[in-house]
């Protein structure tokens, strides 16, 4: 009973079965035995005394009535009986009647004794349940079970068919890790399932190949500096300088680069954060190792994220505004139930078909990819992990008259 189809099956039927069965005990139990004797004997007693204004003349076929010599045999049932006599008495006949259960069949006779000693005896309609009642239940019940297992097995089997294409999508991952497509059809449920998933594999072909390119970009990046140093070796003494340069470099791109996979593994706690006070406290720091920060207008604004890491997205998305831009102003704002940060800047901002690349590991707007600026180019790459883990957005775009504006989005609390 491991299987979650067989569970679901065997409590819809338990559910139908358990219902149907009650309500059925519930009926047999609420008839009891027949029609109670206050509906009964009040008929027979009108019956008789039709009989006896009928007589001496012909008694019709309708009535059913036999007549004999003595009471019908049988066990005399003396609650009916007493009451029989009683209303045979309230309706002015003096007249011995007599109720008995037939003894070859279900049912009861009813005798009354004429006044010319003979007996009128008069058939109690029988209606109580059947003999077999209970086996009568039992093929009942067993219908139901049939009708509700195979209606469960139907129902089963939409309910469980999200899960089972997610067991076959996840089966047919291939060896790059990215998930088959699945059709976007059905139900809604199974739509959404299927939705859901070719996002999923999206997401991660987008996430390999940005890994590829991160390693493809830091092997191009390494091999230039490498290459020269390699060029200088014979010239050690005249280009310490130089050769100090190189390897500086080479320190800055493979840190920059573990710090992006340790954005992914270490991810500190998701917290009520005070955006405002953080802006500011960054801004601060900035101007304070020299660059060129100013604070516009600042709303107060609480987000959810990761204290740390925030932190370092922003610091990241500020240096880069102020060393690239020259100069930046960072501004905060609410927009309905989200918060706005937009660092400017007045640089020379990106060109149209770059700008959709910026966020690439190691991207230079240069293509020769010469470096007026220290740093690897994974900032923005950094920030974008960052902020979209906590369910925000960063955005660039060229700002009318020059340079560019860093637009990030969050939620507020």
């Amino acid at each position: 009973m491991n299987s979650l189809r067989r569970r679901l099956i065997l409590l819809l039927v338990a559910s139908i079965v358990g219902v149907v069965g009650l309500a059925t005990a519930a009926v047999i139990s609420v008839r009891g035995g027949g029609p109670p004797p206050e509906l009964t004997v009040p008929w027979v007693a009108q019956q008789m005394e039709l009989v006896v204004r009928l007589l001496p003349g012909p008694i019709p076929d309708v009535l059913r009535v036999q007549f004999s010599d003595g009471p019908a045999d049988g066990k005399v049932d003396r609650p009916k009986t007493a009451m029989l006599n009683d209303l045979l008495r309230r309706r002015g006949f003096d007249l011995l009647a007599i109720v008995s259960d037939r003894p070859d069949a279900p049912g009861q006779h009813a005798s009354v004794r004429l006044p010319d000693s003979r007996w009128a005896i008069v058939e109690i309609p029988h209606i109580d349940p059947p003999g077999r009642e209970w086996l009568v239940l039992a093929g009942w019940i067993s219908l139901i079970v049939a009708g509700a297992t195979a209606v469960s097995v139907y129902f089963t089997s939409v309910l469980i068919r999200p899960l089972e294409m997610l067991e076959t999508a996840v089966s047919k991952i291939g060896s790059d890790g990215v998930l088959a497509a699945v059709p976007e059809v059905g139900s809604a449920e199974v739509k959404a399932t299927a939705h859901a998933l070719n996002q999923l594999s999206s997401r991660l072909r987008t996430a390999m190949e940005s890994r590829m390119r991160l390693v493809a970009a830091a092997g191009h990046d390494l091999r230039t500096p490498m290459t020269r140093m390699r060029l200088r070796a014979e010239f050690l003494d005249e280009e310490r300088d130089k050769w100090l340069h190189d390897l500086d470099e080479l320190d800055r791109i493979a840190d920059s680069a573990i710090r992006l996979v340790r954005e992914e593994v270490n991810q500190d706690a998701v917290e009520p954060l005070d955006l405002e006070k953080m802006v500011h406290d960054i801004s601060a720091e900035m101007v304070m190792l020299g660059h060129a920060v100013s604070i516009g207008h600042l709303d107060k604004v609480s987000v959810r994220a990761g204290a740390l890491g925030l932190r370092r997205a922003l610091r990241n998305l500020i240096v880069n505004a102020a060393t690239h831009g020259k100069a930046c102003s960072v501004d905060l704002a609410i927009a309905g139930k989200r918060a706005v940060l937009t660092i400017s800047d007045n640089g020379p901002g990106i060109p149209p078909d770059l700008i959709n690349k910026a966020f690439e590991p190691f991207f230079r707007v240069d293509p020769g990819r010469q470096q007026s600026v220290p740093g690897a180019g994974l900032g923005l790459a950094i920030a974008k992990e960052i902020i979209e883990r906590y369910g925000g957005t960063v955005t660039l775009e060229n700002r009318t008259g020059g340079g560019l504006a860093q637009t990030v989005v969050f939620d507020a609390v």
